[in-house]
């Protein structure tokens, strides 16, 4: 039977993959549970905003209530995540909770939410808006900041708080694992401003341009892909930044719930392969979780990142709520 493993001072064990980003708001600073995807390491009214343009609205927008049981759905992830299929400045998505848009519009991770009322999270809503030109994902965000401003009188700041956080350092300085290998840069990061005229990049290859054998994932992005076994978790990507990583690994998948912050030194991008067997599930009956060996989480870091995460107080942005209602009319 395999050990459980600890270190660092926490227990990991994974949960089911969430589609929520991470919101941290206002009377929700206690110390972070371990085993509830990430504040990001990165500002919150930032470097990404600023690149994308600033603030900047939606032409014509529509919002609805939908009671119907239909299953939401939208023209791209609503995730923090970089994959977009451009849209020609069409935005829809159906029966979505309000705190999906708001996620999406703030580029946050999953996580503990709380502080709203019960109806920002059950109620659902469509919401229909076109802009002009050829917007990338992360201008679609300003927009729907200001739409959720207009229609929602969403108001909102920003503060910075010393909380919980895990660095991830390098296991020996300089030293990466087999598994985390420098990008070859044949392809423009996320971060590489793409302008609305400009001819498509080439499509994805199968597998990265380091060398690591990938799925077809879209340059500049993280996410699950699948595991050499149907019972372990495997995280993939390329072409990504170390602080994107560190960011992501808190997530429910991984079952961290404590912001990680990038400590690595490292600069540049990588594309990376992180497989592990999740710990098992304590509310479950003995004997009824598979019995396979494998490396947990923090054992895969260290052997196949050549990382580690050390507990320690850091900086924690959080984004806090001032004032949010029920939607305007059309």
């Amino acid at each position: 039977m395999r050990q459980t493993t600890t270190g660092t001072g926490l227990i990991l064990r994974a949960t089911a993959v969430a589609a929520l980003p991470v919101l941290t708001l206002l009377g929700s600073m206690a110390a972070p549970r371990l085993a509830a995807q990430a504040p990001p390491t990165q500002s919150l009214t930032n470097d990404w905003q600023t690149a994308a343009g600033g603030k900047m609205a939606f032409d014509v927008a529509s919002v609805k209530p939908n009671k119907s049981d239909d299953p939401p759905t939208s023209t791209f992830p609503l995730g923090p995540g970089d994959a977009y299929v451009p849209s020609g400045g069409l935005f829809t998505a159906s029966n979505q909770p309000l705190i999906a848009y708001l996620t999406f519009a703030y580029k946050l991770r999953q996580g503990d939410l709380a502080g709203l009322r019960a109806w920002v999270y059950n109620d659902r809503f469509d919401v229909e808006a076109r802009a002009h030109g050829a917007p990338t994902k992360d201008q679609m965000r300003l927009m729907m900041q200001s739409l959720l401003a207009d229609r929602f009188k969403l108001a909102v700041h920003t503060e910075t708080k010393q909380g919980p956080v895990f660095a991830l350092v390098l296991s020996k300085p300089g030293k990466t694992g087999p598994q985390l290998q420098r990008d070859a840069g044949r392809f423009p990061t996320a971060s590489t401003p793409q302008t609305p005229a400009a001819v498509p990049p080439p499509p994805s290859p199968p597998s990265s341009t380091s060398g690591l054998q990938l799925p077809a994932i879209p340059c500049g992005s993280i996410g699950p892909v699948p595991a050499s076994t149907s019972e372990r978790g495997r995280l993939g990507g390329r072409d990504v930044t170390v602080g994107r990583i560190a960011g992501f690994l808190k997530n429910p998948y991984t079952g961290v719930d404590r912001p990680v912050l990038d400590r690595t030194g490292l600069v540049g991008t990588f594309d990376f392969s992180l497989e592990w067997l999740p710990e098992p599930d304590p509310s479950q009956p003995p004997g009824s979780q598979p019995d396979e060996e494998g490396p947990t989480l923090l054992e895969a870091l260290k052997q196949q990142l050549g990382s580690e995460l050390k507990s320690q107080t850091g900086p924690v942005e959080v984004l806090v709520i001032d004032h949010v209602e029920q939607p305007s009319p059309n």
